[in-house]
């Protein structure tokens, strides 16, 4: 039986891919990757479908054995790969034989990088999905991070991987202080033109409460009229900013709740879910209002690159 063992399992490692995107309707968060573009990479490089589930590590990386011989990938954060103890590069198909250990060490750029295998992991599949959900107990590997000791089965490959490797112009890098460009939220009227400023024109930096539910951002308060922030429940979805009755904005990230109720500022657009998903504590944030249009050809740019890793 084809498997790999945890030596290590880093600061908190779950198998994620695109999430459970038809079950809000019964309370079911989506889920997934945090970064979906280096998702589909990783998978690109193992010739794997684009939505099967990765490794996703978070700040510090794995070491894993494998008994049987495969290929790997490794993309999202920078960090140093190490493979049987010589360094061994990302973001490119890596061949691994039996007893070969890779140890996926500090993610120094970025928070989370993820980890292919040719093939994909052996989980059951919930609600159509692969990925942990850790609140709910359900998904990936027993519905939890892994731990020392795991030994997770592999798929048989279905089909020959073939060694590939990603163009550098399309391998993102990853500053401590980001411009994500965001269009206006539903609620936008809602707040006090000094806050609108506030919010447009200052830096925000990543809070210590932040996870896969949500960020929250330290900054300039932003005012409300009447100081009211409630608002009836509402869909929110990744990238959604909310901000509370404290004025201090939260985004709303892979494992956030289906509705919320407080009032939306704006959204950030998907073109840069991905540099939103590798902030880390401390990093900063400007943002940077766009048209509805601008978005959607942002989008286009994002969704033309990812297609030629298919």
């Amino acid at each position: 039986m084809n498997k790999i063992t945890v030596i290590n399992p880093g600061l908190f490692s779950t198998f994620q891919d695109e999430g459970r995107e038809n079950h809000q309707h019964i309370g079911m968060p989506v889920g997934g990757a945090m970064d979906k573009y280096a998702l589909q990479l990783a998978n690109y490089l193992v010739s794997n479908q684009t939505n099967e589930a990765c490794l996703e590590m978070t700040l510090t990386g794995a070491t894993l054995r494998f008994n049987f011989d495969t290929n790997i990938a490794i993309t999202g954060g920078k960090c140093v790969v190490l493979l049987n103890g010589k360094q061994a590069k990302s973001h490119r198909t890596l061949v691994i034989k039996t007893n070969d250990q890779i140890d996926i060490q500090n993610i120094t750029e970025g928070a989370r990088s993820y980890l292919a295998i040719a093939g994909g992991f052996n989980l059951p599949i919930i609600m159509a999905s692969k990925s942990t959900y850790i609140k709910g107990k359900l998904g990936g590997f027993k519905g939890r991070a892994l731990m020392v000791g795991d030994e997770i089965e592999i798929n048989k490959i279905s089909k020959k991987c073939k060694r590939r490797r990603i163009s550098r112009k399309h391998i993102p890098q990853y500053p401590q202080h980001v411009e994500l460009r965001i269009i206006p939220g539903p609620e936008k009227d809602r707040f006090e033109w000094e806050g609108i400023k506030h919010f447009l024109c200052s830096d925000y930096e990543l809070s210590p409460q932040c996870d896969r539910m949500g960020y929250r951002l330290n900054g300039p308060k932003i005012g409300q009229i009447n100081n009211n922030a409630d608002i009836i429940s509402s869909a929110i979805s990744f990238g959604t900013i909310q901000v509370p009755s404290d004025g201090k904005p939260i985004i709303m990230m892979a494992d956030r709740q289906t509705t919320g109720g407080y009032t939306r500022i704006a959204q950030v657009v998907s073109a840069d879910h991905h540099i939103l998903a590798q902030l880390k504590p401390g990093d900063k944030i400007r943002f940077k209002e766009v048209t509805l249009n601008e978005a959607h050809q942002l989008y286009k740019k994002m969704k033309d690159i990812l297609n030629k890793y298919q």
